[in-house]
């Protein structure tokens, strides 16, 4: 674990994280790359596909839990491929009993399957179930204020808006609305989908999200490791940015050397 300045830790459902950099598992090339990639990444939650990956519903099968294991990291089962409350609130209580009864899930319900873009009445009906059965519920949403707000007082554990469409790399589209988002927050708020490369994460963190969750931008990269890395100085550095305070935007120049006692 980072050692983390000032204690500023991100803490989800009353658990304290060192990294505000969450990863997927899925498009590696293989487990050991998936491994090498999450530990450059400095990711202590990982999200795992729980419709896609085997953490142990095929026993014959390689499980993602031999390179990621629960004691080093959170594993994060979401219900990608899921369009319906119904299924996505089965696949989380499958997950539940695989993980020896972990709460901590992300939520996500898709509208269809062009956008990826999130369903928000299936969305909600699903936290709300999510919620009255004990899970901790970070769930993937539009970037809606309103909709934000909604699932917070459902009582989610963390808001993840999306910054553009999933897997297109687009970046953040709409940071106003993100700023709307992040300033009426009593929850962690985290960018979930859209990130291509380091600037689009410094942004996402100077905006004053509490972190990121990327997948195809680290491990589409043609050097995911490498990418791994730059995405982990990225958040670090935005989220500096962030809490340091950025100068004022003016329209006129300000020379950078006093103007005062100038040599003649």
């Amino acid at each position: 674990m980072d050692v983390v300045a000032n204690e500023d830790f991100l803490i989800i459902a009353g658990r304290r994280y060192a990294s505000r950099l969450l990863v997927g598992s899925g498009k590696y090339r293989d487990l050991a790359q998936t491994r090498e990639a999450t530990l450059a990444a400095g990711a202590e939650i990982v999200t795992v596909a729980i419709r896609r990956v085997n953490i142990g519903q095929d026993p014959h099968a390689p499980s993602l839990l031999d390179v990621l294991p629960p004691g080093e990291f959170t594993i994060l089962p979401n219900t990608a491929g899921c369009y319906t409350a119904r299924d996505a609130v089965y696949t989380l209580q499958m997950a539940r009993e695989l993980l020896d009864g972990r709460k901590l899930v992300k939520l996500e319900v898709l509208g269809d399957e062009r956008t990826l873009f999130p369903h928000m009445p299936e969305t909600i009906r699903a936290a709300e179930i999510l919620v009255r059965d004990g899970f901790d519920v970070m769930v993937y949403c539009s970037d809606d204020p309103v909709q934000a707000r909604l699932l917070q007082e459902i009582g989610c554990a963390a808001v993840m808006p999306l910054a553009s469409l999933i897997g297109s790399g687009m970046g953040i589209l709409n940071p106003w609305n993100l700023r709307l988002i992040v300033e009426q927050a009593t929850v962690p708020v985290l960018v979930d989908a859209g990130v291509g490369t380091a600037s689009d994460a410094a942004i996402a963190m100077e905006l004053g999200c509490d972190g990121v969750l990327m997948n195809t931008a680290i491990a589409a990269a043609r050097d995911p490791v490498r990418m791994a890395r730059a995405m982990r100085q990225a958040v670090s550095a935005g989220r500096d940015a962030f809490l340091a305070g950025r100068m004022p935007r003016r329209f006129a120049a300000s020379p950078s050397s006093p103007a005062e006692g100038v040599l003649a």
